[in-house]
């Protein structure tokens, strides 16, 4: 097979350019080392990190900036934890002025979250585009993660994000996609007069199949984290996350057969020696 048959085109976000459409986050792994190993396995070429001083060390007191090589992924700091437009713009500048210290390029872009409730962990949307629209004034690529919500998406590209992504299901639940048709519709509106403009799934993945599923609904790429970190195996789930994220890729690009109702012979009909015809005349006996 010609590699030509298999290309693909790169993703795009504001002034960034990423080959694998694979982003992962950098916390609640047992160990900064199993961190830097699930990374690896990943094949991400961008890595979000929570900007609040006191997640950048663990509990042992190791820098989580140590076990990440800032030569080779592209940071994405994250306003996590945020409720509010103003806590989240503050945090979005200290990302910025912590990346430019270590001279990262990712010092230009954001992962924007304000939160609306602590339990669901579902975003605030009147906080969010309040802050998405600050923050793209002071020239930040905001990649904003929201709802399923077609309205709010829609509303988050007006004001300026790089990139919007909808959630498949709340944070570090684990249950995938639970509303696909509504994403799909954000697909749809969002892609309408640029389908080259970014829409990432953001959370809730549990395993493999639902960054497939994710893929093969038209998102350009998936943004996880828990699903990684919290598996038996974290390395292991990496390499499949990875995996996944191919395999959906090219089944989008592919295109599925339409769904029928009944069976379609695979095999020519002609030349066969015998059939079975339709109806219950086939099971008659004796007649």
């Amino acid at each position: 097979m010609t590699t030509d048959a298999l290309s693909d085109s790169p993703l795009k976000i504001g002034s960034h350019t990423l080959t694998s459409r694979l982003l992962v986050g950098t916390g609640r792994y047992d160990t900064m080392a199993q961190m830097r190993d699930s990374l690896d396995a990943s094949g991400t070429e961008c890595v979000t990190v929570a900007v609040r001083r006191e997640r950048l060390y663990d509990r042992t007191g190791q820098n989580i900036l140590d076990f990440i090589d800032s030569d080779r992924y592209i940071l994405l700091p994250n306003t996590a934890g945020c409720y509010t437009a103003a806590d989240a713009v503050r945090a979005a500048k200290l990302g910025r002025e912590i990346l430019r210290t270590l001279g990262n390029p990712g010092s230009d872009w954001v992962k924007l979250e304000v939160l609306g409730d602590s339990k669901t962990l579902l975003p605030d949307p009147v906080e969010t585009v309040a802050a998405c629209e600050q923050l793209a004034a002071d020239g930040f690529s905001v990649l904003c993660y929201t709802s399923d919500c077609p309205v709010t998406a829609q509303r988050l590209k007006k004001v300026g994000a790089a990139a919007v992504m909808p959630a498949g299901s709340p944070i570090g639940s684990g249950a995938g996609i639970l509303n696909p048709a509504n994403l799909q519709i954000i697909l749809e509106y969002l892609k309408e007069d640029d389908e080259d403009y970014p829409v990432i799934i953001d959370a809730g993945v549990g395993t493999a199949s639902d960054v497939s599923v994710a893929m093969e609904l038209g998102a350009d790429g998936v943004l996880l984290n828990t699903a990684i970190a919290h598996a038996r195996e974290p390395v292991r789930m990496a390499h499949a996350m990875r995996m996944a994220v191919d395999a959906g890729r090219h089944a989008a690009l592919a295109g599925r057969i339409p769904k029928r109702l009944y069976g379609t012979a695979s095999s020519p009909q002609e030349g066969v020696i015998s059939t079975r015809p339709y109806g219950s005349q086939s099971d008659e006996v004796g007649s």
